[in-house]
């Protein structure tokens, strides 16, 4: 691999397709060394082929904690460092609250949450040791609100939203940047057939986690984000002297965003007097 010692290494996980692909070719085409994984390493293999002195690929599920501690010690005695971490790995969930099983939850939780943050722990101390680094979580507009149909989903998001949050401010010191990409509806592969997944249909939920999945199984490819722009804003967010904490990505994330932000201020304001009536009295 190249030792240019000016090229940074990025390890990004899901990196076969959609936001992981677009993320890991920006970083090729900046001069980077990119590391990407993937439960089948071998569908990396054309982009391994066309950049061999700069893309690696490796086999990892990220679910698998041992596995997670194998892969970082291994990147990190060959490589020396990971200068951006971009856990980007995942997948749709769409079901109603109660349709969604403790099985479906719980495996949708180690994705998303359990397996980012042994991974993120796992890179930390070099990170630390050298005053500098990045970590790149990829929630959705998902981490900041949710309905009928994404309740899981936004769950595990929001989790690893406010995760995050508390890192940036435990790692600012040591000179390591925390983003938190919130993605709103993007041309990539979660909406398609075999990679969106749904819970068994219950026909009370028609109308609204119904909807959801109505909408999902009909927009794949239909969506208006374009992943190279997300991997050229999360580049540009990066390199940035203040690097927000949150990244909107998208008109529809956007919107949505500081629509619910209005929504939850109409709701603080109306109920402050009761809100401030819960203190003890003077």
């Amino acid at each position: 691999m190249t030792s240019d010692n000016n090229a940074k290494v990025w390890l990004v996980t899901g990196a076969t397709s959609g936001f992981g692909r677009a993320i890991a070719e920006a970083a090729v085409a900046a001069g980077d060394t990119v590391i990407g994984t993937a439960r089948r390493a071998e569908a990396l293999d054309g982009l391994v082929a066309a950049h061999p002195d700069r893309v690696e690929a490796i086999s990892l599920d990220i679910t698998d904690g041992e596995r997670v501690d194998a892969v970082a010690a291994e990147i990190l005695a060959r490589y020396g460092r990971v200068d951006v971490l971009v856990n980007n790995a995942g997948r749709t969930q769409v079901g109603a609250f109660e349709e969604t099983t403790d099985a479906e939850l719980r495996d949708l939780f180690d994705l998303h949450v359990f397996g980012p943050a042994r991974l993120t722990r796992a890179l930390l101390p070099q990170m630390r040791e050298r005053g500098s680094g990045a970590i790149v979580n990829m929630s959705s507009v998902g981490g900041q609100l949710s309905f009928g149909g994404f309740s899981a989903y936004s769950a595990t998001k929001a989790a690893l939203e406010q995760l995050s949050e508390g890192l940036a401010a435990e790692v600012t010191p040591y000179g390591i940047k925390v983003l938190v990409v919130e993605p709103g509806a993007f041309r990539t592969n979660l909406f398609g057939k075999g990679a969106a997944y749904f819970s068994e249909e219950m026909p009370e939920y028609t109308e609204t986690a119904g909807a959801t999945r109505r909408m999902v199984e009909s927009s794949d490819g239909l969506q208006p984000g374009d992943p190279a722009k997300a991997a050229a804003a999360i580049r540009l967010a990066l390199d940035a002297e203040t690097t927000p904490l949150r990244l909107p990505l998208g008109g529809d994330a956007l919107d949505a965003v500081l629509a619910h932000l209005d929504a939850q201020r109409a709701d603080l304001v109306t109920w402050e007097k009761t809100s401030r009536g819960t203190d003890f009295d003077s």
